[in-house]
């Protein structure tokens, strides 16, 4: 069952987690939304445009990481269905369904309406950016399995890049807010996790910005740069469209 739309969650240890929030909401642009869940874990940001795809949840224990919530028409169905193709399920909230990939990355399917994707946010300098992408970062040996699980799931378009061998995009239809990147990482064995790509028109510019919000640059590549955020989180900046 295709996802209609794709949201990111970044989930945050409470000891940091209104900083993290904080930080996320300024390098956005986006309004926060008012805390709800039985603990007020869960928020929203929103942009001024579109539907919400970027959303927040204080852990109650953990680390920091980054989940997705696959939005299907029928929740129930579309989890059992990962199953067969190799998730894991972890708990049925009624409304949503907690799974694990079969490299251990934590997604939900979820029936939260929205079509309309935001528009990217534009600078004063005229330069734009935006979130575009989940790379879902995943050891050697566990790589090929991983990429057709969610290549299973999403039935998404897969491409190939013409940066790396290592990386292959899973492309949805026009007018979603969030491609996913699979990459192969150097280590051999460990668990698949994820972090956040923004597309920006101007990666230079952006980055200053991003600096000048708290962030700091762990490296800088050809047609992308790694930074981590006032709490530690990983992230990229990009030449990716941010459209």
């Amino acid at each position: 069952m295709s996802p209609f739309w794709v949201t990111a969650f970044l989930d945050s240890a409470p000891d940091h987690h209104q900083r993290g929030v904080g930080f996320w909401q300024a390098a956005t642009g986006y309004a926060l939304s008012a805390p709800r869940g039985a603990h007020e874990e869960f928020a929203t940001l929103l942009p001024p445009d579109g539907d919400a795809f970027l959303r927040v949840q204080r852990l109650h224990e953990g680390a920091d990481r980054v989940h997705l919530d696959l939005h299907v028409g029928d929740p129930r169905r579309a989890a059992d269905a990962a199953v067969v193709a190799g998730a894991v399920e972890m708990v049925d909230r009624g409304d949503y369904v907690v799974l694990a990939s079969p490299g251990g990355q934590v997604f939900c399917y979820v029936d939260g309406p929205a079509a309309q994707r935001p528009a990217p946010t534009v600078h004063p300098d005229g330069s734009a950016a935006r979130v575009r992408q989940v790379a879902i970062d995943v050891p050697r040996a566990s790589y090929d399995a991983e990429l057709a699980f969610w290549h299973a799931i999403t039935g998404w378009a897969e491409h190939p890049s013409s940066v790396s061998a290592d990386f292959r995009f899973l492309v949805p239809p026009a007018g979603r807010p969030l491609q996913l990147l699979l990459q192969r990482l150097g280590e051999e064995a460990g668990p698949a996790r994820a972090h956040l790509d923004w597309g920006t028109t101007d990666r230079a510019a952006e980055t200053e910005r991003h600096l000048g919000l708290g962030a700091r640059v762990l490296a800088v590549h050809s047609h992308w740069t790694v930074l981590a955020d006032p709490v530690g989180r990983t992230y990229c900046l990009t030449d990716g469209p941010p459209g």
